[in-house]
């Protein structure tokens, strides 16, 4: 059946596994809403408010950031160790995260804070590679994989409730901040917590529809036949898995010095403006708009130059907002380093699975790691050259660097194959 006779097939009445495929798509998104949305990223409209208390400075938020992220690629490391359920493995990633974010409003020394985010940022790699691994797995089986773009809308909206929030209640401070995040994340888990069930949560079955997916994702590659079958040991799925893992480093640190101190830098460049509190929820909902878009692309596009079209978008993003330093280059460069933001997350993913198949997870672990070690890098970088220069845009114009190279190899690599 060719895709215009598949679409009229979807558009002549409701799928069968829909309601199962929306559940599991929403149940992930709300996943990643808290585990990244809240665990990870309520810090960035935090932190301006944790600066003004006095309680924090420049160099403490950014080693607080980069302990987190160095927590991010601990956790996406010793995934590949991690042998129980994966339901099991999200359902304990929830709970940590709510703990860890309630911690962070009952204490107020720098130390204990130092240990909750490098453990918050364990937690979201968890969470994120095991509720990935475990949605995608269950579309594919459905039969449902448009429904995976739902999934990474989740980090948006994590973002604008936190970004909202704190353009609305600031004046209560941090501490209550993290408090009322930590109650929300935990009607959020409670929510979803029985759709990780055990009985979803065991190997992956024989015979079930992923390896549909998997071919379908590396048509463009290889025929139906060599795609399912591609071993881990063949020379060129383990040269591609090498590459694919270096390249998904790049993003990480091309967007984490903006989305860590994208309020301190506006708040900096539009002294007593509106404006620097509704930067980072336009960065959200882009977020959403641009991993809803991506999940409608066709599936047989290569990722890898997808990947390369979203690293471009992010270095625009971040140069208007040094040449444009005013309400609208931080409006639109916000929208351009959101939009791909997830997009970048659900493709790597499928190149995983297009690699790896049911076995993806480890690769899932890999990449994530060296994404998580790009993130230690950026804030290590931009704090101190910020505070020595006075300005961020240095470690910005580095990172969009960074993104255009990064853009340039994944072209070349796909050039190859």
């Amino acid at each position: 059946m060719n895709d215009y006779a598949s679409r009229d097939a979807r558009l002549a009445g409701p799928h069968p596994h829909s309601h199962p495929a929306r559940r599991a798509a929403l149940a992930c998104m709300a996943v990643l809403a808290v585990a990244l949305g809240v665990g990870r990223f309520a810090f960035t409209p935090l932190l301006p408010l944790m600066l003004h208390g006095g309680a924090l400075d420049l160099r403490g938020g950014g080693w607080l950031a980069s302990l987190n992220y160095a927590g991010y690629f601990a956790g996406a490391v010793s995934c590949v160790a991690l042998r129980l359920p994966h339901a099991r493995i999200v359902r304990a990633g929830l709970a940590a995260t709510v703990v860890l974010t309630l911690a962070m409003g009952l204490t107020q020394q720098f130390w204990l804070w130092a240990i909750v985010r490098f453990a918050a940022g364990a937690v979201s790699a968890w969470a994120f590679v095991f509720a990935s691994q475990w949605g995608l797995r269950r579309l594919a089986q459905l039969g449902a994989n448009e429904w995976g773009g739902v999934i990474y809308t989740g980090p948006g909206f994590g973002i604008i409730a936190t970004g909202l929030w704190v353009s609305a209640a600031g004046r209560f401070g941090a501490q209550v901040g993290w408090l009322a995040f930590g109650v929300i994340g935990a009607g959020l888990a409670a929510l979803v917590w029985r759709t990780f069930g055990a009985d979803e949560a065991g190997a992956p079955k024989p015979g079930n529809g992923s390896a549909t997916a998997v071919a379908s994702a590396s048509a463009h590659r290889a025929s139906a036949s060599t795609s399912t079958s591609t071993s881990p040991s063949e020379p060129g799925s383990r040269a591609d898995a090498v590459w694919l893992v270096l390249l998904y480093a790049v993003p990480g640190f091309g967007y984490i010095i903006t989305a860590t101190f994208l309020p301190v830098i506006a708040r900096h460049a539009l002294p007593g403006s509106a404006w620097p509190d509704l930067f980072w929820p336009m960065f959200g909902a882009a977020l959403i708009v641009g991993a809803i878009s991506a999940a409608r692309l066709p599936l047989h596009w290569d990722n890898r130059l997808m990947l390369a079209g979203c690293y471009v978008l992010q270095a625009l993003g971040i140069a208007l907002g040094i040449v444009w330093p005013n309400a609208a280059g931080f409006s639109f460069g916000s929208l351009l380093i959101g939009l791909p933001f997830t997009a970048i997350t659900l493709f790597a993913m499928r190149e995983a699975r297009a690699l790896r198949g049911e076995h993806a997870a480890a690769l899932m672990g890999y990449a994530t790691a060296a994404y998580g070690i790009g993130q230690i890098a950026g804030p290590l970088v931009a704090a101190p050259l910020a505070a020595s220069t006075g300005s961020f845009s240095p470690s910005l114009w580095l990172a969009a660097g960074a993104l255009v190279l990064g853009a340039a190899g994944l072209v070349w690599r796909a050039a190859r194959s």
